[in-house]
């Protein structure tokens, strides 16, 4: 009997794993996941697909959001951050991981640090034209807030990271 329960509880963990897994759908499209991994070795390249994929998202966002006739404006309005922010993670992971090979992103960081720029000022925008006290806002006024701290917190790391590797060229040439 208790094999039995094990299989029923297993049966349903497997379910709900699997429920789970096709709510959570991926940021990106199959056409940018060709373009990434076809730049996977390129970190200029890969680099700036995804300041112009989060770009995008932003876009978006704001274009659903400008439209009065758009149904379900606060929930679109979240999945469009949600997707922002997905991608902005990722392109800060895959920073991470071009420093970590020793990676020269001399060339790729001022793109991003204005990007960064942009991206601030286009969430400090959203912020400032939300009503918090609207049920609209609430459905994403958490994603918008953490979205917006964290584009804070990558622009200082990617400014600092500039820095150093540009002294770290400039000892490689003495």
């Amino acid at each position: 009997m208790s094999l039995r329960w094990l299989l029923v509880a297993a049966a349903v963990a497997v379910l709900f794993t699997s429920s789970w897994a096709d709510r959570r759908r991926d940021p990106l499209t199959e056409a940018e996941i060709l373009q990434l991994r076809e730049a996977a070795q390129d970190p200029e390249t890969r680099l700036k697909l995804f300041v112009t994929f989060a770009r995008t998202r932003l876009t978006t966002m704001e274009q659903l959001r400008s439209d009065p006739k758009t149904a379900d404006r606060g929930e679109k309005t979240h999945d469009a951050l949600q997707d922002f922010l997905d991608i902005y993670d990722e392109l800060n992971d895959n920073i991470d991981t071009f420093v970590k090979r020793n990676a020269d992103l001399r060339k790729s960081l001022p793109m991003i640090i204005q990007a960064d720029g942009e991206f601030e000022s286009r969430l400090r925008a959203l912020k400032s034209s939300v009503d918090s006290h609207s049920a609209e806002a609430s459905e994403y006024e958490f994603l918008l807030t953490s979205a917006l701290e964290s584009v804070e917190t990558n622009l200082a790391d990617h400014k600092e990271l500039l820095e150093e590797q540009q002294e770290q060229a400039k000892h490689k040439k003495k």
